[in-house]
């Protein structure tokens, strides 16, 4: 019985696009400096507001398999701080899902590590620390300004066709008088004091920014960040500083995640300018789409992982294999790798390949399974033998 279509998807990609792949493969293969020259300590940070799917683990792949290929370590980090967003028992459901696909942390929740905790929710004293040390060095400022205001200024703003910013009109309080009215408890937050944004050099793109003109590569509208939040008035750490704090107190080396972060890069490069730290190389790996062109998402129970693993009978081997190899080509005679091979193949520049310049839109695929249960036979992996009547369709 031949395998029901629809319960695997695949990249395509347009014949001009393959041929750019297969150029940026060459380039990929033949380069002397395919890997970094110490071992690259990478992170996945996703956030208990859904749950794992397709594209987060593949952006979690790409991460484990750079760490391990280097003999760096992988690290897992909960980016916890929109508790109104949490779903509960999403945070558990990540590692069962992550242990599932063979993707085990070096450092991270359960198992520890020198540079914990690693949820982002028990850290909040770190980043408060860190943004008065940017007020101190003129880096920051308190904004008093209600939220009436700011709203006015935004419409004021919007109806003039102007980007969103602010006025800076607490940028100027002296010290004095900003931690005076701190200290008296009146409401503010923290913003981040910026001239511009500097460019940066992502593995994937090259050298870009937020500013930089005429650059049809990138999938993103430029923005302006006027002097960005970094402490909300709940006290609060921002995305922007809690990642940016995080990924250098834990000393990641190499930051590989989905184009949707691109625009924030760099602010993020600003954060680290004003910290003066060394920031991470990044690299930004084209989104997978469905088949509407829209981004997936954890909250869409059809393509999370448990879907797959539960309610279709996919092996995990056989969905990470998959998830590896969405976008790009390999030299390997067989598409059916473990991902001890896999670990081998997706070397340091392997994400030039990812490079197409287009979204990998999902369709349909139904021979991997099948491909994947005739090796398991051959190789008798005891934890993965079919172990429900769903399964069993897969089985030759």
């Amino acid at each position: 019985m031949r395998p029901q279509p629809g319960l695997f998807a695949r990249s395509w990609t347009c014949i001009q696009c393959r041929a750019c792949s297969s150029s940026a493969g060459a380039q990929v293969r033949n380069s002397k400096n395919k890997l970094p020259d110490a071992p690259a300590r990478t992170r996945f940070a996703p956030s208990p507001t859904g749950y794992l799917h397709l594209g987060s683990l593949r952006t979690a792949l790409f991460n484990y398999l750079l760490a391990k290929r280097t003999g760096g370590q992988f690290l897992l980090r909960i980016e916890d701080t929109d508790q109104k967003r949490t779903i509960p028992g999403a945070e558990q459901r990540l590692y069962d899902d992550l242990q599932w696909a063979g993707l085990n942390w070096d450092e991270g929740p359960v198992v520890g590590g020198p540079y914990g905790p690693y949820r982002q929710s028990e850290r909040t004293d770190l980043y408060r620390s860190h943004a008065n040390d940017l007020i101190s060095n003129g880096h920051a400022y308190r904004c008093f300004c209600s939220a009436e205001r700011l709203d006015t200024m935004a419409q004021h703003r919007s109806q003039a066709g102007l980007t969103p910013g602010y006025d800076r009109k607490c940028g100027d309080l002296s010290a004095e008088e900003s931690e005076d009215r701190a200290a008296n408890g009146e409401t503010h937050i923290i913003r981040l004091k910026v001239e511009g944004y500097p460019m940066f050099n992502d593995l994937v793109y090259g050298k870009t920014g937020q500013n930089k003109p005429n650059n049809k590569k990138l999938d993103f509208i430029d923005r302006v960040y006027d002097d960005p939040i970094l402490i909300k008035s709940d006290g609060h750490p921002t995305y922007h500083l809690a990642n940016v704090v995080d990924d250098h107190c834990m000393k990641i080396t190499h930051v590989i995640r989905g184009t949707e972060w691109m625009p924030s890069t760099p602010m993020h490069m600003a954060l680290y300018n004003a910290f003066k730290w060394t920031p991470p190389q990044f690299g930004h790996v084209p989104l997978l789409v469905d088949q509407k062109g829209q981004k997936l998402s954890k909250r869409n129970a059809d393509i999370d992982l448990s879907s797959f693993k539960d309610k279709q009978g996919v092996f995990a081997s056989t969905l990470v294999n998959f998830a590896a190899l969405l976008g790009w080509s390999h030299s390997q005679k067989s598409d059916v790798l473990s991902l001890q091979e896999l670990e081998q193949i997706v070397c340091f520049l392997v994400i030039k390949i990812l490079q197409s310049g287009t979204n990998n839109h999902i369709v349909q695929l139904e021979d991997h399974p099948r491909q994947h249960c005739c090796r398991l036979r051959e190789t008798l992996v005891p934890s993965e033998s079919p172990c429900s009547a769903v399964c069993r369709k897969w089985w030759p």
